[in-house]
């Protein structure tokens, strides 16, 4: 398979599993609400993805970084959240 087919597949991976996290932000943004979150799940949750990002950074992975890189953003304001709101 050609290396820009394998990177386009990685890239659609990266943004699948990385668009899967918004709708729980947005809403525990917009509601204050983290009830129904466990807060175990986001603490190693919030640590693989801490380690997929430089496991990424360090192999020149460019979909693991972007995709790790946003996912942190998001995971982690949920993680945030949590520990704020309960």
């Amino acid at each position: 398979m050609e290396p820009f087919v394998i990177k386009l597949i990685g890239f659609a991976a990266a943004t699948c599993t990385t668009v899967a996290y918004a709708p729980q932000a947005i809403k525990v943004w917009k509601t204050r609400s983290t009830g129904d979150i466990s807060l175990g799940m986001f603490l190693v949750m919030v640590l693989g993805i801490a380690l997929w990002l430089v496991y990424g950074l360090l192999s020149g992975d460019a979909p693991l970084v972007a995709a790790n890189a946003v996912t942190m953003v998001l995971a982690g304001g949920i993680l945030v959240m949590k520990l704020r709101y309960g």
